[in-house]
């Protein structure tokens, strides 16, 4: 064992640049980083202009830094047929998928599904469209409390989520209904990666406010994941942020739930500084994603890439020499692209410990899998022969 801990940081949709089957999905030309960069005239990351992102691309206002001694830079391409949250995170942790989830970003979800949801719940179905939880509150919370019906709606994400008065409707109620949703979209026309509760509060479109009861019903990763190895050995799985959710549980020894990207980090740092741990912090900073991505807000990306780079500068300080860190993205969403949809893009993988001594650029790799393979290794166990991935060999060294 090199590391004793290793932090696996997914800033959520940071690619960085098209994949080679972008055509394919209509991605031509995406690049998160870059973009989001442009849009301010350039960003000052100076910590992780020091591993070398730089090298990755041309990213206004960062040097590309060719002497970066304690750390290694690459990027990794999805071998998953899919762009979204689960597949991307899946496959760091072995799993190749090779039939996408569906989404329903444009069309909303297909009327037959519908009226079986509510011939099943006994509630109207009321929405049914692509929305931020807290616009289609303003526009249809109102009639959810008149006629206890239900929110169905859904985002660029593979999800169905459903919004219900957490007093009017009650939260039994609403994940009663969320079961039998979750049970429905297991046909594969319908199969969509979670389905999410969002209970809300308030008397009206001015005060409604989204509660801390969301439950997410997510579909089981097929097979054991790299986690489940860990865990399975007495390693430490500690998952920051929705890691658990997309994982539903599987694999997971602790669950940190976070209320944005900077609470996410504060939550790591904390962990940084507690040596009473062995395995993994698996952490995911959404609002990259969901603030900023889907909203098509480049200047409030790239100003999130300098918060995030304001904190790994943090992190880095307290880290002792048998941790490491690994800065990657689990797909890419390029906010000057157009619709709202993620982008099918290759991620950066930053790799720093203040032990490596022989940091430097490193080739392409063919998948995200190799993360999860490279740090079963570092604990000496085994990659399942029903899971993909293959070690970084000069991490190891």
């Amino acid at each position: 064992m090199r590391y004793k801990r290793i932090f696996l940081i997914v800033a959520d949709s940071a690619g960085i640049g098209e994949e080679p089957d972008a055509a394919k999905w209509g991605d031509e030309g995406t690049n998160t980083w870059v973009h989001a960069a442009q849009s301010v005239g350039g960003i000052h990351v100076p910590y992780m202009e020091s591993m070398g992102v730089g090298e990755l691309a041309d990213i206004p206002g960062v040097k590309s830094v060719k002497s970066h001694r304690n750390s290694f830079v690459t990027r990794c391409r999805e071998e998953s047929n899919g762009k979204d949250t689960m597949t991307g995170h899946w496959e760091m942790m072995g799993i190749l998928t090779t039939q996408p989830f569906q989404t329903f970003t444009e069309t909303g979800f297909p009327q037959e599904l519908i009226d079986e949801l509510e011939k099943r719940t006994g509630h109207k179905i009321i929405g049914n469209y692509s929305s931020s939880g807290t616009e289609i509150l303003k526009v249809l919370g109102e009639q959810q409390m008149k006629e206890n019906s239900l929110i169905v709606y859904t985002s660029a994400d593979s999800v169905l989520q459903i919004a219900a008065h957490e007093e009017v409707t009650g939260l039994e109620e609403l994940y009663r209904c969320c079961e039998i949703a979750r049970e429905l979209c297991l046909r594969p026309e319908w199969r969509v990666g979670r389905i999410i509760a969002r209970p809300f509060v308030g008397t009206n479109k001015d005060n409604f406010k989204r509660t801390p009861n969301r439950h997410d019903y997510a579909l089981q990763p097929p097979r054991k994941t790299h986690m489940d190895v860990l865990k399975d050995h007495g390693f430490m799985t500690s998952c920051v942020g929705k890691i658990s959710d997309i994982f539903n549980m599987a694999g997971v020894t602790k669950t940190v739930h976070t209320v944005s990207d900077m609470d996410g980090m504060d939550k790591t740092i904390e962990q940084v500084k507690n040596d009473d741990w062995t395995g993994l912090c698996f952490v995911n900073l959404v609002q990259f994603d969901s603030e900023f991505g889907h909203r098509r807000n480049a200047p409030g990306y790239a100003r999130q890439l300098e918060l995030l780079d304001v904190r790994v500068g943090e992190m880095m300080k307290a880290m002792r020499p048998d941790d490491l860190l690994m800065i990657t993205a689990d797909h890419g969403n390029d906010p000057t692209f157009r619709g709202t949809d993620h982008t099918r893009e290759k991620v950066p993988l930053l790799i720093w410990s203040p032990s490596i001594t022989d940091g430097r650029y490193l080739e392409e790799r063919s998948s995200f899998s190799d993360m999860g393979a490279t740090i079963l290794k570092n604990f000496g166990l085994e990659n399942p022969s029903d899971l993909i991935g293959t070690p970084i060999e000069e991490i190891l060294k």
